[in-house]
Parts: C-alpha cells; sequence; structure tokens
C-alpha cells in the first residue's frame, strides 16, 4: 500500500519519537515547548496522532538535576515493562561540566502508558561525569544496548556518540565505547555535534542515524552501520559514511532534518522515518528557542547494499494547516 502522511504529524514537537507497539497504537513523545515535561500521544494511525489520546505522564521537578531543559523523551517497552529515556539540567541559562544535561530513566508496569504509574528510575551513569543526552536503545543478539550523546573534554567539539551493552534497561555494564566524533565538515556548522542517535536493523546491519551541526537549518543527518553478527563493541565494527544522508530541502521548504525515529507504516509492509523538520530557517536567536520544529513521517526504500535510501524531505502534504494552539500558518 502506497501511504501519504498529512506532515506535519505533530506540530512543535522536536526530537520526535514513534514507538509502534503490539496493541496497534503508535506510541508518540518529543519535546515538549517550555520543556518542563514528559507527554504520550498515541493514535492506530500516524496520520491521527495530532488529534491522539494525550497525557502528561511526568513534570519537572521544582529544583535539582532533573527540574530544567526536559529533552528528547523516547518511550519503549522492554521485558513486559514501558521505560522512557530523557535528558534533564538544573539549569536553564547555565551550561557548563556542572550544569548541563545528564540522562534519566522513567519505569511503567502498567498496560496503558498514558494511564499508568511511572517512577523514576534515575540517571543511568556512564564512565565519565559529564554533558550527556540523547539516549536511545535497541536490542541485538538477545542483548540489551545503550547509544548516547556525551562531551569529552579531551575532545574538541561538542558532543560525540558512545555505546554500551545494559545490565538492565536504567543501568550500563562494561565498557563504554566511542562510535564517532564530529569529524567531517558538514558534522561542525555552528557546533561539533553528534548526537541524536536513533537505530533501525535490517538486511544483517544495525543502522544508527545521528544528527550533526546547529539545530538550524544546518542540522543534517548522518550515518553508521556494523554487520548484526559482529562484535559491536569493536570499533572496528563500524563504518561511518562521509556524507549526510538526509538534509534541509531549499525545493521542499524542509529546513534541518534531524533527529528521527523509526517505524512501519500501519500495516507494517514500508519501513518509515520520524524526524523534525522547519518549515522556513532560523531567523533570529538560539535555534533551541524557535518551536517551528514539527514531526514528519517518510516512506524510505533500501539499495542492493541494505543501506537506507531517504532520498529527500517531502513537501507537506497539507496546502495549510492552522496550529490551533498557536495560530501559526504552516504552509506548502
Amino acid at each position: 500500500m502506497n501511504y501519504k502522511y498529512n506532515n506535519p504529524i505533530i506540530f512543535e514537537r522536536a526530537d520526535p519519537w514513534v514507538y509502534k507497539h503490539t496493541d496497534g497504537y503508535y506510541y508518540f513523545t518529543g519535546s515538549v515547548p517550555g520543556y518542563r515535561e514528559i507527554e504520550i500521544i498515541r493514535a492506530k494511525k500516524l496520520n491521527d496522532l495530532e488529534k491522539g489520546e494525550r497525557a502528561t505522564i511526568w513534570k519537572a521537578h521544582k529544583e535539582g538535576i532533573m527540574s530544567q531543559l526536559i529533552w528528547a523523551p523516547e518511550i519503549h517497552f522492554l521485558a513486559g515493562k514501558w521505560y522512557i529515556y530523557f535528558a534533564a539540567s538544573d539549569d536553564a541559562n547555565i551550561r557548563d561540566k556542572n550544569h548541563h544535561h545528564r540522562m534519566f530513566v522513567l519505569e511503567c508496569q502498567d498496560k496503558n502508558p498514558l494511564k499508568g504509574c511511572w517512577s523514576e528510575k534515575g540517571q543511568v551513569k556512564t564512565q565519565q561525569e559529564s554533558f550527556s543526552l540523547d539516549a536511545t536503545v535497541f536490542e541485538a543478539s538477545q542483548k540489551l544496548y545503550y547509544v548516547w550523546a556525551q562531551k569529552e573534554p579531551a575532545i574538541p567539539g561538542n558532543s560525540n556518540l558512545y555505546l554500551s551493552e545494559m545490565e538492565n534497561p536504567w543501568t550500563l555494564k562494561g565498557i563504554n565505547k566511542l562510535l564517532t566524533i564530529p569529524s567531517y565538515d558538514w558534522e561542525k556548522v555552528g557546533f561539533s555535534v553528534n548526537e541524536g542517535p536513533a537505530v533501525i536493523i535490517r538486511n544483517g546491519k544495525v543502522i544508527i542515524t545521528y544528527s550533526a551541526g546547529a539545530t538550524d537549518e544546518n542540522y543534517a543527518i548522518g550515518l553508521l552501520w556494523a554487520e548484526e553478527k559482529a562484535d559491536l563493541l569493536d570499533g572496528y565494527s563500524w563504518h561511518k559514511i562521509s556524507e549526510p544522508v538526509f538534509k534541509s530541502s531549499e525545493k521542499n521548504k524542509l529546513y534541518g532534518p534531524g533527529h528521527n525515529s523509526f517505524t512501519t507504516s500501519e500495516d507494517g509492509s514500508e519501513d518509515v522515518i520520524i524526524y523534525h523538520a522547519r518549515p522556513e530557517k532560523n531567523k533570529k536567536g538560539d535555534p533551541l528557542n524557535n518551536p517551528n520544529r514539527h514531526a514528519m513521517a517518510q516512506i524510505f526504500s533500501w539499495d542492493k547494499t541494505g543501506l537506507p535510501i531517504f532520498g529527500e524531505p517531502v513537501a507537506n502534504q497539507l496546502n495549510k494547516s492552522i496550529h490551533k494552539k498557536t495560530g501559526n500558518v504552516y504552509k506548502k
């Protein structure tokens, strides 16, 4: 079936994460403007998420390490329980080695995560106490892995990607393997960043997409891959593509595609990339404070080597959409 998605599928939600569960629902999480809460949205069709069932399941603490800048929550279902991975800070303005993001986990044992009780499992501790965020998890060869972005003071730049095996859904074990640093020019425009990893396993390969550069129109998606049966904690198992695999489209007026996730179409026949993009270039100020990053959905294909072909960000499927909360007009 040839699916068409009414992009944006959700307005003003950066860092979009979609998890398709066995109950037939798509579960959506993303960074909520204001960065003070975690919200789950669900619907049985991607096109219905904007008007789907919503629930705020957690709010930032009044003070302390989980009180500010709640970024990039991801919902996962592991070993019969729901988990949400997110990053948080203790200060909205100061961003140094002491006041910046760390990574945390919530757990829910109820069947319906929108109505269930969520408990805090605490900070995910890495081998170095430094700026860290954008964690995701995946299972391969019956092992659970954690991939995230973190700053290493000895390496120039803002963040690199790391990989670790997990003892359980909130605890790392063994080594923290450095996967990639911002090494190409396109990864260092504005900021030297590798962040926002997402994993898809297809064609005998473990494929990690990631985002790089400043979060304005320069944001773009890169790609790493390893053979599924390889030792994933051996750096030599991984291959990095030198050019971005998904970037801004002047033709379709979509800018800064990034921080993606993966799902499948409603019947499971097509692979879908979920990503955020802007309908215009950032005009002034910190792009992180500009809420016009919207969640998009796009079917993609595969090449003969087993790697994804994302193509170009597709034009908005709606001639005109009005965001009821803000009155912002999103034009094709």
